[in-house]
C-alpha cells in the first residue's frame, strides 16, 4: 500500500486537477454547445494521467488525516481513476446521443431532441410512439456501454479499497445512509399529499388523473403550454437580467461571464453552464425555446453561473472547483424557483394567476423529489449488487411507487448520477427551501428584488465550495439541513392556491 505524499506533492496534484477540470469542461462546453460533434475525454486523461492513477488515489488517501481539502482531492483522484477506465464508454455515448436518429412519423428526430418533442406533441399516440423508439435506441445503443461501465466501476472500486462504490463515497463523508433515511421518512410522508396534489396537477395540464398518466404524458404535463404566453422566448433572457439587476449584478458586464446565445444544429436545446475557470470564466449557455420548463432551465443554470463567477479567486482549487456540489445546486434552485414564486411572477412578469401557477410548481417539485428520493435508495442498491442486470424490477418498483407512474426499464442503467450526484440534489432542495425561507424573513416575500439581499448572496457565493451546505446554513440562518423542508415548502404554496 503506497504511503502519504509530502505536501509540495499535494500542491503539484492540486494544481493539476484545476487544470485537468478546466479542460474537461471546456471540451463539454464545446461538444454539447455543438461546436463539435466528438466528446474526445480520453487525450484528456492521457495528459494528466497522475491524476488517474491507482497509486496517487492510495497515496492520498493516506494522506488525508482529518484535512477536508486533501480529502476532497483524494476523492477527485478516485474519480479520475474510475472515470479514466469508462472515458471511452461515456466518449462513445455522448457521440450516439448526438449523432443517432429516431423515425417517427416519417421524421427523423435526433436522439437528443426526443425528449423535447415528447413535451411538445400533442398527440398521445404520437408520443408512445416517440417514447418506444427512445427506449428502444437505448436498449440497442447506450445500454451496452452502460453496462461495461457499471462492471468496470464495481471492478476498480475494489482496487481502490472499498467494498462497494457506496462504501467509497462514505469514506469521503457522504451522509449516504441519515439521507437515505430521511428519503424513506420523505416518500412516507408525503404519499398521500402526492397522491391528492399529483392528481390535480396531471388533470390540470393534459387532463388525465395520476391513475392514467403514462411516462410519455408526463414531459408534455411538464411543458405546461397553458402557460407558454406567459414565458415566450424573447423575453427569457431580459427577465433574468431584471432579476438580476434588481440584486445588484449587471449579466451583460461582467466580464468573467461569457453568453452563449448562437443557434447551432447539435446545440443541447436545454441550457447549461460551463465553469471553465472558476471564476476566470464561466460560460452560460441557451438555445431558448420558450415556455415554463425552458426558463428554470436558464435561471437553475445562471444560478450556477453566478456563484462561480462570484467565487473568491484566492482560494484553493479544491474550495473553488470540488467541494460539497449541494452548495451550488442549492444557489442554483434558488434562482430557479423564482419562476414558480408568486412575488416574482407579479413583479417581473405581470402573471395572470400566480397562485395557481406556484401550486402547479410545487407538484413539480414534490414529484422531483419523491423521484430523487426513489432514485438514491436505487442507487445504494445498485452500488451493491453483484449483478446489476438483476436490478431493473427493482428500479421499476421503487420509481413507479415514487411517482405513481411506471417508469421505463431501459433506463435502469442510464438514470443514475455518477458520484451519488442524487444526494447532492436532494440535500440542495433541502437547503434551498430553509435558506429562501431565511431571505424571506429578513428581506420580506420579495426578498430577490433588495440590494441587501444580492450583498449578501455574493458574500456567500464568495466562499465557492469551501463550506458545505450544512456548514453554509447554520452559518446564515443557524440550521440544519431537513429534507422535511422542502415539503413544508410544497404544502405551503398548495394551500395558498
Amino acid at each position: 500500500m503506497p504511503g502519504p505524499l509530502q505536501q509540495g506533492e499535494i500542491d503539484a496534484l492540486s494544481a493539476d486537477a484545476d487544470r485537468f477540470i478546466a479542460e474537461l469542461d471546456e471540451e463539454a462546453y464545446l461538444h454539447f454547445a455543438g461546436h463539435k460533434e466528438t466528446y474526445e475525454l480520453a487525450p484528456i486523461y492521457e495528459r494528466h494521467e497522475r491524476l488517474t492513477q491507482l497509486e496517487t488515489a492510495l497515496s492520498l488517501g493516506a494522506s488525508v488525516d482529518g484535512d477536508r481539502r486533501r480529502r476532497e482531492l483524494w476523492k477527485f483522484a478516485c474519480e479520475g481513476y474510475l472515470g479514466n477506465f469508462v472515458s471511452e464508454q461515456q466518449e462513445r455515448v455522448a457521440e450516439l446521443e448526438a449523432t443517432v436518429t429516431a423515425s417517427v412519423e416519417g421524421d427523423e428526430i435526433p436522439f437528443r431532441m426526443l425528449k423535447p418533442r415528447l413535451m411538445n406533441e400533442e398527440d398521445r399516440e404520437v408520443r408512445a410512439r416517440i417514447e418506444a423508439a427512445r427506449n428502444e435506441l437505448t436498449e440497442e445503443n447506450l445500454n451496452p456501454l452502460e453496462l461495461q461501465a457499471a462492471e468496470v466501476i464495481r471492478r476498480e472500486t475494489r482496487r481502490l479499497g472499498a467494498e462497494s462504490y457506496a462504501d467509497l463515497y462514505r469514506s469521503f463523508g457522504f451522509p449516504l445512509d441519515e439521507l437515505a433515511g430521511q428519503c424513506r421518512r420523505f416518500l412516507a410522508d408525503t404519499d398521500g399529499l402526492w397522491e391528492e396534489a399529483g392528481d390535480r396537477f396531471f388533470r390540470s395540464r393534459i387532463g388525465l388523473g395520476l391513475g392514467d398518466v403514462t411516462r410519455w404524458d408526463v414531459g408534455r404535463a411538464w411543458r405546461g403550454t397553458e402557460w407558454d404566453a406567459a414565458f415566450p422566448r424573447d423575453r427569457m433572457l431580459p427577465a433574468l437580467e431584471g432579476t438580476l439587476a434588481d440584486l445588484g449584478i449587471d449579466l451583460r458586464a461582467q466580464p468573467n461571464v461569457e453568453l452563449d446565445l448562437e443557434e447551432r444544429p447539435s446545440k443541447d436545446p436545454r441550457a447549461f453552464c460551463s465553469p471553465i475557470e472558476v471564476p476566470g470564466r464561466v460560460v452560460l449557455v441557451l438555445k431558448p425555446q420558450g415556455g415554463p420548463d425552458d426558463w428554470r432551465a436558464l435561471f437553475h443554470e445562471a444560478g450556477h453561473t453566478e456563484h462561480f463567477a462570484h467565487t473568491d479567486a484566492g482560494l484553493s482549487p479544491e474550495e473553488r472547483r470540488l467541494g460539497d456540489n449541494a452548495v451550488t445546486e442549492g444557489w442554483a434552485m434558488l434562482l430557479e424557483f423564482l419562476t414558480i414564486d408568486p412575488a416574482w411572477l407579479e413583479r417581473r412578469l405581470g402573471f395572470p394567476r400566480p397562485y395557481e401557477f406556484a401550486a402547479e410548481g410545487a407538484a413539480q417539485l414534490l414529484w422531483l423529489v419523491r423521484r430523487y428520493c426513489a432514485k438514491l435508495l436505487y442507487e445504494l442498491d445498485f452500488h451493491s449488487a453483484e449483478d446489476v442486470t438483476a436490478l431493473r424490477p427493482r428500479y421499476v418498483e421503487l420509481l413507479r411507487e415514487a411517482t405513481k407512474v411506471e417508469p421505463a426499464g431501459a433506463d435502469y442503467l442510464g438514470d443514475i448520477d455518477s458520484g451519488f450526484y442524487a444526494s447532492a440534489y436532494l440535500r440542495a432542495w433541502a437547503f434551498e427551501s430553509q435558506l429562501r425561507a431565511y431571505l424571506r424573513e429578513r428581506f420580506g416575500n420579495a426578498w430577490f428584488s433588495r440590494r441587501e439581499a444580492g450583498s449578501l448572496l455574493r458574500e456567500l457565493w464568495a466562499e465557492g465550495q469551501k463550506p458545505t451546505a450544512d456548514e453554509l446554513l447554520h452559518e446564515v440562518s443557524g440550521e440544519t439541513l431537513e429534507l422535511a423542508a422542502v415539503a413544508d415548502r410544497i404544502r405551503e404554496a398548495l394551500a395558498a392556491a
